[in-house]
Protein backbone atom coordinates (compact mmCIF):
# COMPACT_ATOMS: atom_id res chain seq x y z
CA UNK A 1 0.00 0.00 0.00
CA UNK A 2 1.19 3.69 -0.84
CA UNK A 3 1.51 6.59 1.00
CA UNK A 4 -1.58 7.18 2.95
CA UNK A 5 -2.88 11.05 2.22
CA UNK A 6 -4.79 11.73 5.41
CA UNK A 7 -6.26 14.59 4.63
CA UNK A 8 -9.45 13.52 3.66
CA UNK A 9 -9.85 11.27 6.91
CA UNK A 10 -8.90 13.31 9.58
CA UNK A 11 -9.09 12.06 13.34
CA UNK A 12 -12.23 14.01 14.59
CA UNK A 13 -11.08 14.68 17.88
CA UNK A 14 -11.65 18.44 19.81
CA UNK A 15 -8.09 17.38 22.04
CA UNK A 16 -5.25 19.19 22.01
CA UNK A 17 -3.46 16.13 23.44
CA UNK A 18 -4.77 13.90 21.11
CA UNK A 19 -3.79 15.89 17.99
CA UNK A 20 -0.18 15.90 19.56
CA UNK A 21 -0.08 12.24 19.98
CA UNK A 22 -0.61 11.62 16.31
CA UNK A 23 1.56 14.68 14.99
CA UNK A 24 5.03 15.36 16.51
CA UNK A 25 5.82 18.92 16.31
CA UNK A 26 9.36 19.05 18.33
CA UNK A 27 10.11 22.67 19.94
CA UNK A 28 6.85 24.26 19.19
CA UNK A 29 5.21 23.02 22.00
CA UNK A 30 5.81 22.14 25.73
CA UNK A 31 4.34 19.51 27.62
CA UNK A 32 4.19 19.10 31.74
CA UNK A 33 2.02 16.18 33.48
CA UNK A 34 1.32 16.08 36.91
CA UNK A 35 -1.01 13.12 39.23
CA UNK A 36 -2.98 15.08 41.96
CA UNK A 37 -5.62 13.25 43.93
CA UNK A 38 -4.88 10.54 41.35
CA UNK A 39 -6.27 12.52 38.44
CA UNK A 40 -3.79 13.00 35.54
CA UNK A 41 -3.00 16.57 34.32
CA UNK A 42 -1.44 17.33 31.24
CA UNK A 43 -0.59 21.06 30.29
CA UNK A 44 0.89 21.63 27.27
CA UNK A 45 1.89 25.17 25.83
CA UNK A 46 1.90 25.65 21.90
CA UNK A 47 4.33 28.17 21.22
CA UNK A 48 4.55 27.38 17.78
CA UNK A 49 2.82 28.33 14.45
CA UNK A 50 1.05 24.60 14.13
CA UNK A 51 -2.29 25.37 12.90
CA UNK A 52 -1.93 24.39 9.62
CA UNK A 53 -0.60 21.25 11.19
CA UNK A 54 -2.94 19.96 13.84
CA UNK A 55 -5.25 22.51 14.05
CA UNK A 56 -4.74 24.14 17.42
CA UNK A 57 -3.69 27.77 18.03
CA UNK A 58 -1.11 28.92 20.27
CA UNK A 59 -2.14 29.27 23.83
CA UNK A 60 -2.13 26.88 26.66
CA UNK A 61 -4.31 23.66 26.69
CA UNK A 62 -4.93 22.33 30.34
CA UNK A 63 -5.94 18.28 29.88
CA UNK A 64 -7.63 16.37 32.96
CA UNK A 65 -8.06 13.04 32.85
CA UNK A 66 -9.84 10.11 35.17
CA UNK A 67 -11.17 7.05 35.79
CA UNK A 68 -14.67 6.89 37.07
CA UNK A 69 -16.88 10.23 38.56
CA UNK A 70 -19.52 7.75 39.53
CA UNK A 71 -17.70 7.03 42.57
CA UNK A 72 -18.02 9.66 44.75
CA UNK A 73 -14.87 10.22 46.30
CA UNK A 74 -13.30 10.31 42.64
CA UNK A 75 -16.04 12.67 41.82
CA UNK A 76 -14.78 15.21 44.36
CA UNK A 77 -11.15 14.51 43.47
CA UNK A 78 -11.96 15.76 40.21
CA UNK A 79 -14.29 18.47 41.02
CA UNK A 80 -11.18 20.14 43.02
CA UNK A 81 -8.82 19.29 40.92
CA UNK A 82 -10.40 21.06 37.87
CA UNK A 83 -10.93 23.53 40.42
CA UNK A 84 -7.37 24.52 41.27
CA UNK A 85 -6.24 24.33 37.64
CA UNK A 86 -8.98 26.42 36.37
CA UNK A 87 -7.77 29.16 39.15
CA UNK A 88 -4.37 28.66 37.64
CA UNK A 89 -5.58 29.63 34.26
CA UNK A 90 -6.93 32.46 35.34
CA UNK A 91 -4.22 33.54 37.00
CA UNK A 92 -2.20 32.59 34.06
CA UNK A 93 -3.94 35.26 31.86
CA UNK A 94 -4.14 37.65 34.56
CA UNK A 95 -7.80 37.75 35.45
CA UNK A 96 -8.33 39.94 38.76
CA UNK A 97 -10.39 38.61 41.34
CA UNK A 98 -13.25 41.12 41.06
CA UNK A 99 -13.42 40.69 37.16
CA UNK A 100 -16.55 40.37 35.50
CA UNK A 101 -17.52 36.63 33.69
CA UNK A 102 -20.07 36.11 30.97
CA UNK A 103 -20.54 32.12 31.14
CA UNK A 104 -21.72 30.55 27.97
CA UNK A 105 -22.47 27.14 27.72
CA UNK A 106 -23.07 25.97 24.36
CA UNK A 107 -25.06 22.89 22.69
CA UNK A 108 -28.23 21.97 22.53
CA UNK A 109 -30.35 21.15 25.92
CA UNK A 110 -32.69 18.64 23.88
CA UNK A 111 -29.48 15.78 23.06
CA UNK A 112 -27.86 14.85 26.20
CA UNK A 113 -24.28 14.44 24.85
CA UNK A 114 -24.78 17.93 23.85
CA UNK A 115 -26.41 18.90 26.74
CA UNK A 116 -23.43 19.49 29.17
CA UNK A 117 -23.29 23.20 28.81
CA UNK A 118 -26.76 23.93 29.00
CA UNK A 119 -26.54 21.66 32.42
CA UNK A 120 -23.71 23.67 33.78
CA UNK A 121 -25.20 27.21 33.01
CA UNK A 122 -28.11 25.70 35.15
CA UNK A 123 -26.02 25.20 38.00
CA UNK A 124 -23.59 28.38 38.71
CA UNK A 125 -23.95 31.09 40.63
CA UNK A 126 -25.28 33.95 38.95
CA UNK A 127 -24.85 37.34 40.50
CA UNK A 128 -24.82 40.21 37.71
CA UNK A 129 -27.86 40.69 38.64
CA UNK A 130 -27.47 41.72 42.13
CA UNK A 131 -24.46 43.98 41.61
CA UNK A 132 -26.65 45.99 39.59
CA UNK A 133 -28.83 46.32 42.40
CA UNK A 134 -25.68 46.68 44.92
CA UNK A 135 -26.80 44.21 46.97
CA UNK A 136 -24.22 41.39 46.67
CA UNK A 137 -21.75 40.99 49.26
CA UNK A 138 -18.01 41.00 49.12
CA UNK A 139 -16.29 37.56 48.14
CA UNK A 140 -18.57 36.49 44.78
CA UNK A 141 -17.61 38.22 41.24
CA UNK A 142 -20.38 39.75 38.96
CA UNK A 143 -21.05 36.42 37.12
CA UNK A 144 -23.62 36.57 34.00
CA UNK A 145 -24.84 33.44 32.25
CA UNK A 146 -26.82 31.88 29.38
CA UNK A 147 -27.63 28.91 27.27
CA UNK A 148 -27.46 30.41 23.45
CA UNK A 149 -28.98 27.05 21.99
CA UNK A 150 -27.64 25.70 18.35
CA UNK A 151 -28.02 27.70 15.31
CA UNK A 152 -30.74 24.64 14.13
CA UNK A 153 -32.84 26.39 16.80
CA UNK A 154 -32.39 30.19 16.94
CA UNK A 155 -31.04 30.38 12.77
CA UNK A 156 -28.05 32.96 14.32
CA UNK A 157 -25.00 31.77 14.57
CA UNK A 158 -23.68 31.45 17.90
CA UNK A 159 -20.67 33.73 17.64
CA UNK A 160 -23.22 36.63 16.47
CA UNK A 161 -25.32 36.17 20.10
CA UNK A 162 -21.97 36.03 22.21
CA UNK A 163 -20.94 38.73 20.18
CA UNK A 164 -23.76 40.55 21.04
CA UNK A 165 -23.97 40.48 24.08
CA UNK A 166 -20.42 40.67 25.18
CA UNK A 167 -20.80 44.67 23.61
CA UNK A 168 -23.78 44.97 25.77
CA UNK A 169 -22.68 43.98 28.95
CA UNK A 170 -19.16 44.46 28.41
CA UNK A 171 -17.94 41.48 30.62
CA UNK A 172 -13.68 41.33 31.20
CA UNK A 173 -14.00 37.61 29.98
CA UNK A 174 -16.02 35.19 29.06
CA UNK A 175 -16.23 31.21 30.17
CA UNK A 176 -17.46 28.79 27.06
CA UNK A 177 -18.65 24.98 28.08
CA UNK A 178 -19.06 22.77 25.31
CA UNK A 179 -19.11 18.76 24.61
CA UNK A 180 -16.43 17.85 22.59
CA UNK A 181 -15.35 14.73 20.39
CA UNK A 182 -12.36 12.50 20.87
CA UNK A 183 -9.99 10.28 18.67
CA UNK A 184 -10.41 7.64 21.30
CA UNK A 185 -12.80 5.58 23.24
CA UNK A 186 -11.22 5.60 26.22
CA UNK A 187 -11.51 9.34 26.64
CA UNK A 188 -14.78 9.66 26.54
CA UNK A 189 -16.79 11.19 29.76
CA UNK A 190 -13.31 10.64 31.28
CA UNK A 191 -11.41 14.00 30.26
CA UNK A 192 -11.96 17.67 30.86
CA UNK A 193 -9.90 20.27 28.52
CA UNK A 194 -9.44 23.41 29.03
CA UNK A 195 -7.92 26.45 26.91
CA UNK A 196 -7.09 30.19 26.45
CA UNK A 197 -7.33 29.92 23.08
CA UNK A 198 -11.21 29.71 22.27
CA UNK A 199 -13.38 27.11 20.69
CA UNK A 200 -14.78 26.16 17.23
CA UNK A 201 -18.32 24.94 18.08
CA UNK A 202 -19.37 21.34 16.61
CA UNK A 203 -15.64 20.72 14.62
CA UNK A 204 -15.15 17.59 16.21
CA UNK A 205 -18.38 16.31 14.39
CA UNK A 206 -17.73 17.60 11.33
CA UNK A 207 -20.31 20.59 11.78
CA UNK A 208 -17.61 23.62 12.94
CA UNK A 209 -19.25 26.93 13.20
CA UNK A 210 -17.52 30.54 13.81
CA UNK A 211 -14.64 30.34 16.35
CA UNK A 212 -15.30 32.30 19.41
CA UNK A 213 -12.40 33.61 20.73
CA UNK A 214 -9.89 36.80 22.09
CA UNK A 215 -9.44 37.43 18.54
CA UNK A 216 -13.62 37.66 18.19
CA UNK A 217 -14.72 39.48 21.25
CA UNK A 218 -11.53 41.45 22.38
CA UNK A 219 -11.49 40.12 25.95
CA UNK A 220 -9.85 36.57 27.05
CA UNK A 221 -11.86 33.43 26.53
CA UNK A 222 -11.38 30.21 27.96
CA UNK A 223 -12.64 26.61 26.82
CA UNK A 224 -14.02 24.08 28.74
CA UNK A 225 -15.53 20.55 27.17
CA UNK A 226 -15.74 17.16 27.84
CA UNK A 227 -15.54 14.87 24.90
CA UNK A 228 -19.13 13.06 24.89
CA UNK A 229 -19.38 11.37 21.63
CA UNK A 230 -16.75 9.10 19.12
CA UNK A 231 -16.68 8.17 15.53
CA UNK A 232 -17.78 4.79 14.41
CA UNK A 233 -14.40 4.49 12.43
CA UNK A 234 -12.48 4.97 16.06
CA UNK A 235 -14.81 2.72 17.55
CA UNK A 236 -13.85 0.05 15.19
CA UNK A 237 -10.27 1.16 14.95
CA UNK A 238 -9.70 1.19 18.73
CA UNK A 239 -11.39 -2.44 19.07
CA UNK A 240 -9.07 -3.65 16.61
CA UNK A 241 -6.08 -2.10 18.76
CA UNK A 242 -7.35 -3.48 21.70
CA UNK A 243 -7.93 -6.92 20.57
CA UNK A 244 -4.48 -7.22 19.70
CA UNK A 245 -3.60 -6.20 23.38
CA UNK A 246 -6.06 -8.72 24.57
CA UNK A 247 -4.16 -11.38 23.07
CA UNK A 248 -0.62 -10.05 23.66
CA UNK A 249 -1.40 -9.92 27.22
CA UNK A 250 -2.85 -13.73 27.53
CA UNK A 251 -0.01 -14.88 25.31
CA UNK A 252 2.53 -13.09 27.56
CA UNK A 253 0.66 -13.36 31.06
CA UNK A 254 -1.27 -16.85 31.03
CA UNK A 255 1.64 -19.33 31.35
CA UNK A 256 2.03 -17.78 34.77
CA UNK A 257 -0.02 -20.57 37.66
CA UNK A 258 -1.22 -17.47 39.67
CA UNK A 259 -2.68 -15.43 36.72
CA UNK A 260 -4.43 -19.00 35.46
CA UNK A 261 -6.33 -17.72 38.81
CA UNK A 262 -7.79 -14.83 37.34
CA UNK A 263 -10.55 -14.58 35.05
CA UNK A 264 -8.58 -12.87 31.82
CA UNK A 265 -11.54 -11.16 31.30
CA UNK A 266 -11.24 -8.81 34.72
CA UNK A 267 -7.49 -8.31 34.12
CA UNK A 268 -7.18 -4.21 33.10
CA UNK A 269 -4.37 -5.02 29.46
CA UNK A 270 -5.42 -1.67 28.34
CA UNK A 271 -2.72 -0.81 30.44
CA UNK A 272 -0.34 -2.99 29.91
CA UNK A 273 2.65 -2.31 26.80
CA UNK A 274 2.78 -5.87 25.54
CA UNK A 275 1.69 -5.80 21.54
CA UNK A 276 1.28 -8.22 19.30
CA UNK A 277 4.21 -8.64 16.23
CA UNK A 278 3.10 -8.60 12.68
CA UNK A 279 3.38 -12.22 12.10
CA UNK A 280 0.78 -12.38 15.22
CA UNK A 281 -1.42 -9.48 13.90
CA UNK A 282 -1.66 -10.92 10.54
CA UNK A 283 -2.33 -14.37 11.62
CA UNK A 284 -5.19 -12.79 13.74
CA UNK A 285 -6.69 -10.34 10.90
CA UNK A 286 -5.36 -11.23 7.78
CA UNK A 287 -4.14 -7.80 5.63
CA UNK A 288 -6.14 -6.16 7.94
CA UNK A 289 -3.72 -6.90 10.68
CA UNK A 290 -0.53 -5.53 8.76
CA UNK A 291 -2.18 -2.34 8.09
CA UNK A 292 -0.99 0.80 10.12
CA UNK A 293 -3.15 2.61 12.19
CA UNK A 294 -3.65 5.43 9.07
CA UNK A 295 -3.44 2.79 6.79
CA UNK A 296 -6.14 1.16 8.76
CA UNK A 297 -8.74 3.99 9.87
CA UNK A 298 -8.96 5.26 5.76
CA UNK A 299 -9.69 1.50 4.95
CA UNK A 300 -13.15 1.60 7.47
CA UNK A 301 -13.97 5.18 6.62
CA UNK A 302 -13.96 3.92 3.19
CA UNK A 303 -16.51 1.19 4.19
CA UNK A 304 -18.24 3.45 6.62
CA UNK A 305 -18.69 6.58 4.96
CA UNK A 306 -20.51 5.57 1.49
CA UNK A 307 -23.15 3.86 3.19
CA UNK A 308 -24.27 6.45 5.93
CA UNK A 309 -23.01 4.11 9.02
CA UNK A 310 -19.68 6.50 10.00
CA UNK A 311 -21.86 7.15 13.23
CA UNK A 312 -21.30 9.36 15.92
CA UNK A 313 -21.78 7.36 19.29
CA UNK A 314 -22.16 7.90 23.07
CA UNK A 315 -22.25 5.77 26.00
CA UNK A 316 -25.49 4.40 26.91
CA UNK A 317 -25.31 5.81 30.52
CA UNK A 318 -24.54 9.27 28.82
CA UNK A 319 -27.64 11.13 30.69
CA UNK A 320 -26.67 9.96 33.92
CA UNK A 321 -22.80 11.14 33.15
CA UNK A 322 -23.87 14.34 32.14
CA UNK A 323 -25.53 15.20 35.10
CA UNK A 324 -22.01 14.42 37.13
CA UNK A 325 -19.85 16.21 34.89
CA UNK A 326 -22.22 18.90 34.97
CA UNK A 327 -22.08 19.29 38.37
CA UNK A 328 -18.32 18.70 38.53
CA UNK A 329 -17.97 21.55 36.57
CA UNK A 330 -20.42 24.20 37.20
CA UNK A 331 -19.11 23.29 41.58
CA UNK A 332 -15.57 23.77 40.06
CA UNK A 333 -16.75 27.65 38.08
CA UNK A 334 -18.61 28.70 41.27
CA UNK A 335 -15.22 27.81 43.38
CA UNK A 336 -12.57 29.38 40.94
CA UNK A 337 -14.97 32.49 40.14
CA UNK A 338 -16.29 33.33 43.65
CA UNK A 339 -14.22 33.40 47.26
CA UNK A 340 -16.92 33.13 49.05
CA UNK A 341 -17.85 29.54 47.73
CA UNK A 342 -15.77 26.75 50.08
CA UNK A 343 -17.38 23.48 49.60
CA UNK A 344 -14.94 21.58 48.01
Amino acid sequence: MGKVDMSKYAIRTDLAIEALEVTKVGDDFKTEEETVRGVKITRVDIIGDVIDLINKKKGRYITIEFDDITDTNEKEDVKKVFSDELKGLLSHLKIAKDSSCLLIGLGNDKSTPDALGPAVVDNVIVTKHLFDLGTVSDGFRSVSAISPGVMGQTGIETSEIIFGIVKRIKPDFVLVIDALASSSIARINKTIQMTDTGIHPGSGVGNARKEISRELLGIPVIAIGVPTVVDAVTIVSDTINFMHKKMAYNKNNMNNPINRLVNPNTCDYTKDNSDLSLEDKSNLMGIVGTLSEDERRQLIYEVLSPVGYNLMVTPKEVDFVIEKLSDIISGGINNALHKEVTDM
